[in-house]
């Protein structure tokens, strides 16, 4: 079953309250998306980092109802 852009965004949002993202369904069929998330809990921390606590974000829905999901992380510096 595939995930919604809703779901992602909730997922995210729920995790890094503060956050601004945006998120884009590149094939449009629920299994492909880019996201753009900018937050200051990436602050100080490597892009690894960073990708990191998305996928965390995601609660190992990656790989099975998430198919494929471009990151791009923007930190915000205080």
């Amino acid at each position: 079953m595939a995930m919604r852009a809703d779901e992602i965004e909730k997922c995210i949002r729920d995790a890094l309250p503060d956050c601004d993202v945006t998120i884009e369904d590149l094939a449009g069929d629920g299994d492909h998306y880019s996201c753009h998330i900018r937050s200051k809990a990436f602050a100080g921390k490597t892009r690894v980092q960073q990708h990191k606590i998305v996928y965390e974000a995601l609660g190992g829905k990656m790989g099975n109802q998430l198919h494929a999901l471009a990151i791009q992380t923007t930190p915000i510096e205080e």
